[in-house]
């Protein structure tokens, strides 16, 4: 408006359905005390392919965006924890659901779906751990992210890190 100059825009808008549907496997914990809490290991499967603001790569234009330290890691890790978990001799105590989240670069829609319909009672969950960007360590320094959002993470933090040969960055906010 300060320079006189005007302009009117218009969009068209179609909206388009899919379906699509997370992938969770739930390993019983082995103590009958324990088994009936709940510690979630999560990862989005979705990626949207061509880039974005924290994209590693250099050139902007739009280009596929395989997404590898995103999405793929994330899943591959749930998928290596729950096949390590299940053997016998490293069955954890409380159990464990593994959750592949469908639909998350569009709006959090798998995990937002899965609050509202639990495979087992979100009261019973006492631990989520989302495993996302896996592998973009840079520096030897490890980023946590959502330290905050429990009151045992900083202290189960300092035990696993003593000794470490990489610094531990953390962040005490949690989103999603």
């Amino acid at each position: 408006r300060a320079t006189g100059i005007s302009a009117t825009l218009a969009a068209n808008v179609r909206r388009v359905n899919k379906v699509t549907a997370n992938v969770v496997g739930l390993l019983e914990g082995s103590d009958p005390a324990l088994r009936d809490e709940v510690v979630v290991i999560g990862a989005h499967m979705d990626h949207l392919g061509m880039g974005g603001p924290h994209s590693l790569a250099e050139d902007r234009t739009p280009a596929i965006h395989h997404g590898a330290d995103d999405n793929a890691s994330g899943t591959a890790a749930v998928l290596a924890l729950a096949s390590e978990l299940s053997k016998p001799e490293h069955r954890p105590k409380r159990s464990v659901l593994f959750v592949c989240f469908s639909g998350e670069e569009l709006g959090l829609l798998g995990s937002a779906h899965y609050v509202r319909n639990p495979i087992v009672p979100i009261e019973r969950t006492v631990a989520m751990l989302n495993m996302d960007m896996i592998g973009r360590m840079k520096e030897n320094r490890l980023s946590v992210i959502g330290t905050g959002t429990g009151s045992t993470w900083n202290a189960l933090l300092d035990e696993l890190g003593a000794g470490q040969r990489f610094s531990l960055s953390r962040d005490e906010a949690g989103g999603g």
